[in-house]
C-alpha cells in the first residue's frame, strides 16, 4: 500500500521567531519581577526554567541566544535528543516530568536538576546511579497538595520518610520542593496549594532554600507565596510559528 505522500517542512527561519522569542521573554520576566516586588522579595531570587518540551532545538537555541540558558524537558528521549543539538553547558538542562527508574540513569547524565523526585524506590533508584555515572544532580521532592489523582507527587503522609531518606542521600544535592497546582480559574485554591508548600517547607526543611512552583498561568501566586524556582513554556511561546519536529 503506498504511503501517502507529504510535502517538505519549510526551511526554519530564525527571524521571526526572535522577535517573538524575545518580545514574551521580557514579558515573563516582567510578570516575574512584579510579583516579586508585590511579595516584597527581589526578582533577582525566582530563576526562569523555560520548559521546552512543544518547539524544536532550534528554537531552545534562540532562547538561550537571548540570555535565558535553563531550560527543561519532560521526556528523557526528548532530554537526550535537544541536549546532543545544544549540549550543556549552556543551557542548563531542568527535568520537569514524571521519570521512570528504567530512565533515570540517562536523565542524571543530562540533566543538572530534577524535579520529580517523588517516591522512596525511585530517590534510593537515583541516588544510586548518580553515584555510577559519578554525578550529583540537584533534587526537589515532589508533593502532591492538590489531591487529584491525575497529579504525580508524595502524599502529605508521605513526605516526612521522603525527605528523611532524600536527607541521606550521597549522591543527590536536596535542594527543596516542588508542586503543581490544578489547573483552574480558582486562584484561592491555586494559592492554597502554593501556600501549603511553602508551610511544609517552614515546618519540616527550614534549611532547604528553594520551591519549585508555577507555571504560565499561575506563575504570579507562585512567585507571591515564595517559589525560587518556574517553570513556563505555553507564555514563552504564543504566536510563534514552528518549524521542525520536537527536537
Amino acid at each position: 500500500m503506498r504511503s501517502e505522500e507529504t510535502s517538505p517542512l519549510p526551511a526554519f527561519d530564525p527571524s521571526p521567531a526572535r522577535k517573538t522569542l524575545e518580545a514574551n521573554l521580557e514579558r515573563v520576566r516582567g510578570r516575574i519581577a512584579a510579583a516579586a516586588r508585590r511579595a516584597g522579595r527581589s526578582p533577582g531570587d525566582i530563576r526562569l526554567v523555560a520548559v521546552t518540551k512543544t518547539v524544536s532545538a532550534e528554537v531552545a537555541r534562540l532562547l538561550v541566544d537571548l540570555g535565558q540558558e535553563e531550560l527543561g524537558e519532560s521526556r528523557v528521549p526528548v532530554l537526550e535528543a535537544k541536549v546532543a543539538r545544544l549540549g550543556s553547558d549552556p543551557p542548563v538542562w531542568h527535568f520537569i516530568g514524571p521519570l521512570q527508574r528504567n530512565k533515570a540513569r540517562k536523565c542524571v547524565r543530562h540533566a543538572r536538576y530534577i524535579h520529580s523526585v517523588e517516591s522512596e524506590r525511585l530517590l534510593l533508584h537515583l541516588d544510586r546511579v548518580a553515584g555510577e555515572e559519578g554525578v550529583r544532580p540537584a533534587v526537589f521532592l515532589e508533593v502532591n497538595l492538590s489531591g487529584e489523582e491525575t497529579k504525580h507527587g508524595v502524599s502529605p503522609e508521605g513526605f516526612g520518610r521522603l525527605l528523611d531518606m532524600a536527607r541521606e542521600a550521597r549522591n543527590l544535592e536536596l535542594l527543596g520542593l516542588m508542586t503543581i497546582a490544578p489547573f483552574t480559574d480558582d486562584m484561592d485554591l491555586v494559592r492554597r496549594v502554593f501556600a501549603g508548600l511553602r508551610n511544609l517547607q517552614s515546618e519540616y526543611c527550614p534549611d532547604l532554600p528553594h520551591l519549585s512552583m508555577g507555571m504560565s498561568h499561575d506563575l504570579e501566586i507562585a512567585v507571591e507565596e515564595g517559589a525560587t524556582f518556574v517553570r513556563v513554556g505555553t507564555a514563552l511561546f504564543e504566536g510563534l510559528r514552528l518549524f521542525g519536529g520536537d527536537t
